[in-house]
């Protein structure tokens, strides 16, 4: 699956994602002081998926009606390990990679919530 990570996205999980096979663009390597806007504007451009820990995203899809064809994951996963972060990312992508375009999904340590967007 293509990714793009957002600059905020941890290392370890990038690392894990890549192992797992997927096709990932970290905005770090490539223009780490991009604006939002541009971020999501790399991953429909790419036809994939964005992968955040800001919550500006989800103010830039629901209240700005900006378009993110792929899906977008925000991620609230404090106060977990780096063990369980990767795990519970990994095997969330990996079970539902058919299922994530145009959806918003936020997953926290006891929850995962997927909102289909607007098209």
């Amino acid at each position: 699956m293509k990714i793009v990570a957002d600059a905020n996205t941890q290392s370890y999980i990038v690392k894990q994602l890549r192992s797992d096979g997927h096709d990932l663009i970290w905005i770090v390597e490539i223009a780490p002081s991009i604006s939002d806007q541009q971020v999501l504007a790399i991953a429909n451009d790419n036809q994939a998926l964005l992968l955040t820990n800001d919550k500006d995203f989800g103010e830039m899809v629901f209240r700005e009606k900006l378009s993110s064809y792929y899906g977008i994951i925000l991620l609230r996963l404090d106060g977990l390990t780096t063990e369980q972060k990767c795990l519970i990312v990994s095997s969330f992508i990996k079970n539902n990679e058919n299922k994530l375009a145009n959806t918003f999904t936020v997953i926290t340590p006891t929850n995962i919530r997927t909102q289909k967007l607007s098209e």
